[in-house]
């Protein structure tokens, strides 16, 4: 599972003259979760925002899970994405030792500190840098760090 801002893109909000709002991703991210999908290992996504481009892109890619609007800092009513992925792991029957998880700032905290496997791009916030033990990937958010956690989850 991944966060959106910041993991998937470069943490950029893209406006156009009109309001337009763009998020820019990378293809090879789309890639790692596409193979991952293809050999069982289902992927998600848990993000604050409540973004019809992040349904868009999850959707291209089939991901199997989708919670938008977790773990916001504005909406206290809202799942955290702590108990997001303890909805998505009561439903695959597996702990959240068996999971993965790319977090870069201080809403991904609580969850970064729960998984199994926990791992940040270089860009992160200095909060999640200083979590114990946690993966801090070479690239960084939007140029291809969720696919150098992918490829490194198919070679094991």
């Amino acid at each position: 599972m991944t966060d959106v801002d910041g993991c998937l893109t470069d943490g950029g909000m893209y406006y156009s003259a009109e309001g337009d709002v763009m998020k820019r991703f990378c293809v090879y991210d789309g890639m790692g979760m596409v193979r991952l999908q293809q050999v069982g290992i289902p992927c998600g996504i848990l993000t604050s925002e409540n973004s019809p481009i992040v349904k868009a892109r999850a959707e291209k890619l089939q991901l199997r899970y989708l919670y938008l609007g977790v773990g916001s800092r504005v909406n206290p009513n809202c799942l955290t994405k702590l108990q997001a992925a303890q909805e998505i792991c009561a439903e695959m029957e597996i702990s959240l030792e068996e999971v993965c998880f790319v977090g870069d700032d201080i809403n991904d905290v609580e969850l970064l500190e729960a998984v199994g496997y926990s791992c940040c791009p270089p860009n992160a916030r200095p909060e999640v840098l200083a979590i114990p033990g946690i993966r801090v990937l070479k690239t960084p958010g939007g140029h291809g760090a969720i696919r150098e956690i992918c490829d490194e989850l198919l070679r094991q």
